[in-house]
């Protein structure tokens, strides 16, 4: 078939920045068109972006109903406030378009439960943006991790640590204020971390033990928290997820933004690599990933580089194509992960089976 014809409910700075303009490839001067998938449309509860979404030669939709009833759209990319991604999803499997949602999936298991139990009653591919699995530098430690070159791995640290929320208008935003919505350090990126740990190794989680970060920032939302996770081997490794954390400024925090992987015989760092960043020339800071043999370290350089919207989009229009739909069973996983974690942390830390 010809390219998958996709539009965008949702169109924020994020939807615009990072999905159109990347994930799309609307920056003409930056990227060229997509193989497989191609952005046609565009509407959001705010008329106000019709004219951005309208400079990147997109249509305007007026309403989410008008872009479900255009049989020329195949499929949707949702980037909504968290607390709507389920009912929207769910309306456009309905409506017989495949989907692509911002993550969250939803704000609870059961919500991402319903979204793909109808996705596979319709036959439709359904994927959730995780898109930190396509980062060059965490394809290449996967690579490594899984054929060995640390020796036997016994421990590992997933981080996002960073300053949001010491601001009155940061402090009112939904990552801060709404833990229903997924908001605070856990839903909002120890998530990003689990998903991309189990990646690297292979394994799911299947148990988590949590205690919150001392509280002293004023957000309704926890300040952060160390969460301990077990694979299903009985392996284990943590997160660091936070938003109290200064870091000096952007370069500390963007650079701290990583992974430590320790093996018998060598330990895998990542610098960076735990952001939207691709690892394009014109981004702010250069990732890395750095292998030290007892002291001896040296850069360890990525394959291909790839823009992580883009591959994921990709991804999902070359699964519409060959009619073989995708689910979005990790995004339910990860959903449970940070349930959770939460219930631990409430516990005193208590060790806590994943549910899903």
């Amino acid at each position: 078939m010809d390219k998958v014809r996709y539009a965008l409910i949702g169109f924020g700075g994020i939807a615009e920045n990072r999905v159109a303009k990347e994930g799309f490839a609307c920056d003409r001067k930056r990227f060229a068109p997509l193989k497989k998938a191609v952005l046609v449309g565009a509407t959001d509860v705010n008329p106000a972006r019709k004219a951005a979404a309208e400079a990147l030669g997109l249509k305007w939709y007026d309403t989410t109903e008008a872009i479900l009833a255009d049989k020329s759209i195949d499929a949707v990319y949702v980037a909504t406030n968290n607390a709507t991604h389920a009912k929207l999803a769910i309306a456009a499997l309905k409506a017989g378009k495949h989907a692509i949602v911002e993550k969250p999936a939803a704000t609870s298991v059961a919500d991402a439960k319903a979204m793909n139990k109808v996705a596979k009653a319709k036959k439709l591919s359904l994927t959730v943006d995780h898109m930190m699995v396509n980062n060059a530098w965490n394809v290449k430690a996967k690579e490594l991790v899984q054929k060995g070159k640390l020796g036997a791995v016994n421990d590992s640290c997933f981080h996002m640590e960073f300053a949001y929320g010491y601001d009155p208008a940061e402090a009112a935003t939904w990552r801060c204020s709404k833990i229903e919505e997924m908001g605070g350090p856990i839903g909002d990126v120890a998530s990003h971390c689990f998903y991309v740990a189990e990646y690297v190794f292979g394994k799911r989680i299947a148990k988590v033990a949590a205690v919150y970060y001392p509280k002293v920032m004023k957000i309704k939302a926890e300040d952060g928290a160390y969460v301990k996770f077990f694979f299903e081997d009985g392996t284990q490794g943590s997160v660091n997820a936070a938003f109290s954390e200064l870091r000096g400024g952007l370069s500390g925090t963007l650079t701290n933004l990583g992974y430590e992987i320790y093996g018998s015989e060598a330990a895998l760092r990542g610098y960076g690599t735990m952001f939207q960043l691709s690892g394009h020339k014109d981004e702010p800071v250069k990732m890395r990933l750095e292998l030290d043999k007892l002291g001896d370290a040296k850069p360890v350089a990525p394959g291909k580089i790839q823009n992580i919207y883009q591959t994921l989009i990709e991804g999902h229009a070359a699964s519409v194509q060959a009619k073989k739909p995708l689910d979005a069973s990790g995004a339910i996983h990860n959903l449970a992960l940070c349930a959770a974690s939460h219930a631990s942390a409430k516990a005193g830390g208590k060790i806590v089976k994943v549910a899903e």
